[in-house]
């Protein structure tokens, strides 16, 4: 018998929290996307904070890999606030975002509730923490960047969750 790898609920569900920024985002301009309105940050800022906290999270400690390594200089939290090119930030998360899923799609039931290493020591937070963490992250910076582009006056956006067709509830399945 052989078995087949499925993705795991939650990396489905960050796909899902993917997916609707990028459909939050459609139509949006650069000199939009880099207008601040305070004490928010600009929406490219956003981009670039979300795939930084991918990078740093599936990319380095998941992969010991290092693409975008001072993104968190532009776009860190606490860091002072930027507001670089939409271009540059949507290159480095579809970068970023692709290299992640090289792990997340390895991702299973027993290696949840295990801990990254940091400089030796296991990380506070199990991967299966992170992950929510990184889900919430998404669905924080979506409604913020919604918010923004309404203040901006732009109009016919999205005014619900989207289509879950690819997203649907199934239970976690052990890989034992």
């Amino acid at each position: 018998m052989t078995h087949r790898l499925m993705t795991h609920p939650l990396v489905v569900q960050l796909h899902f929290a993917r997916s609707e920024l990028l459909r939050c985002l459609d139509g949006l301009s650069d000199e939009d996307a880099r207008r601040r309105i305070q004490p928010m940050n600009c929406i490219s800022w956003m981009v670039g904070h979300l795939a930084d906290q991918e990078n740093r999270y599936w990319v380095m400690l998941g992969q010991n890999r290092r693409i975008f390594p001072d993104l968190y200089k532009l776009v860190g939290y606490g860091r002072p606030a930027t507001t670089p090119p939409l271009a540059d930030m949507w290159q480095a998360w579809r970068e970023i975002t692709a290299a992640a899923d090289g792990f997340l799609d390895t991702l299973a039931p027993d290696l949840m509730q295990t801990h990254f290493e940091w400089k030796g020591e296991p990380i506070g937070e199990n991967i299966g923490t992170m992950l929510l963490r990184n889900i919430y992250h998404y669905w924080f910076h979506t409604g913020e960047a919604h918010a923004v582009r309404q203040m901006l006056g732009h109009t016919d956006l999205p005014d619900f969750v989207g289509n879950m067709e690819t997203a649907v509830y199934r239970p976690e399945v052990s890989s034992q």
